[in-house]
């Protein structure tokens, strides 16, 4: 009996559940009391160079990736295996093509349309609008976006492209999951520009405790994320993925978007 006893004593130590030191805890809590980031490249599925330079960034990038592109569904399927979160970048109005949303057509049209961009992109989580400033004002359009985006389990990210925009608003009065963009990091893609950007995404996500960043594959933004998403964790700042985001928003708006939390 005390030769098995012997033998199981070890098994019972290792089994043991993992309480953590008082340093631990203390290093959860500072990485939750971070500020924190979340990224997201848009406009991705023209370029093989582009595409292969933001699947090797580091870390929880977000692509959104144009259903009418020469390399969408293999992209989309290249990113998933890399642990990328995959989205829809939804053309809408001024956008054209066969996928986009735009005002003067039926809604069966609409949701024909947004089937036919989510196979061309498989595996998407979510979805964002490619421009938009026509289509994002428009409120029973966006209830019926945000209603079938509810039915498929997939959040909404609303880029904002117009003050007008009601799309981040739909998404809330139905309780589905979302988010709005504070930085777009290249409106001017001047490295000058896109790292005065950065500077003011980091400085906001200080201010009010996250910043939601959408950036393009222009060579001087991929260049400043190479060199700048490494020292992230150095300048005190919790790089998350939009679902960890969205948990950490809960579906509120930020100051700049709305009252009390309340998208206007």
């Amino acid at each position: 009996m005390a030769a098995l006893l012997g033998l199981l004593t070890p098994l019972l130590v290792v089994g043991a559940p993992h309480k953590p030191s008082p340093s631990d805890e203390q290093r959860l809590t500072a990485i939750a009391n971070m500020p924190k980031l979340a990224l997201i490249i848009d406009d991705l599925g023209q370029s093989s160079r582009q595409n292969q330079r933001v699947l090797a960034l580091p870390g929880p990038v977000a692509m959104a990736i144009l259903p009418d592109t020469p390399h969408a569904t293999a992209l989309a399927k290249q990113a998933r295996t890399a642990g990328k979160t995959v989205m829809l970048h939804l053309p809408m109005a001024p956008a054209g093509g066969p996928y986009a949303w735009q005002p003067p057509l039926p809604q069966a049209e609409l949701i024909s349309r947004l089937n036919r961009a989510l196979q061309k992109v498989p595996g998407a989580r979510g979805v964002n609008n490619h421009m938009g400033s026509q289509m994002t004002s428009l409120r029973p359009a966006m209830t019926t976006l945000m209603s079938e985006l509810q039915r498929r389990h997939l959040f909404f990210l609303d880029s904002r492209t117009s003050r007008a925009t009601v799309a981040a608003a739909a998404a809330q009065r139905i309780g589905l999951a979302s988010l709005s963009r504070d930085i777009f990091l290249d409106d001017d893609p001047s490295p000058a520009a896109v790292a005065a950007q950065f500077r003011a995404a980091l400085a906001l996500a200080r201010k009010q405790g996250s910043v939601v960043m959408i950036g393009h594959p222009h060579p001087s933004t991929l260049a400043l994320l190479e060199r700048e998403l490494p020292r992230l964790s150095a300048q005190g700042i919790d790089w998350v993925d939009v679902g960890q985001m969205i948990a950490t928003r809960g579906n509120r708006a930020m100051a700049a978007h709305g009252t009390h939390g309340i998208y206007r």
